[in-house]
């Protein structure tokens, strides 16, 4: 059981290392204009700081910490959603191209959200 567990969790910071290294891919190719160049400073750091909260939480001292920077890790998931959702709503991308990341996004937040319930015992 335990072994199944580490594995999980392995690959899901797999999966949040991948989506990070897409999305600096992402950001990469945006247009260079001003508002495009601060959205996408902005959608940068909160989109890595997923994975760097989460990775930080596996060395976390306590239940109350480690839950702790999964709510930073939910937090930065949707802001980054907000981020996303400009870009493409202010036409700066095609819909197309944030659609994954907005599908991925919102998968990270329910299982960051079910993880947090599940650690404060409310589940």
């Amino acid at each position: 059981m335990q072994k199944e567990k580490e594995k999980l969790r392995d690959n899901f910071k797999k999966r949040l290392y991948s989506f990070t290294l897409k999305l600096i891919e992402f950001i990469d190719k945006l247009s260079n204009d001003n508002v495009s160049r601060r959205i996408s400073d902005q959608l940068l750091r909160s989109g890595t700081s997923i994975l760097a909260n989460y990775v930080e939480g596996q060395c976390a001292s306590s239940k109350k910490d480690f839950a702790n920077f999964l709510n930073h890790s939910l937090k930065s998931t949707n802001e980054s959603k907000m981020w996303l959702a400009l870009l493409r709503d202010s036409k700066r991308t095609k819909p197309e191209k944030v659609k994954w990341f907005l599908n991925e996004l919102n998968e990270y937040s329910n299982i960051f959200a079910s993880s947090i319930l599940t650690i404060k015992g409310k589940r």
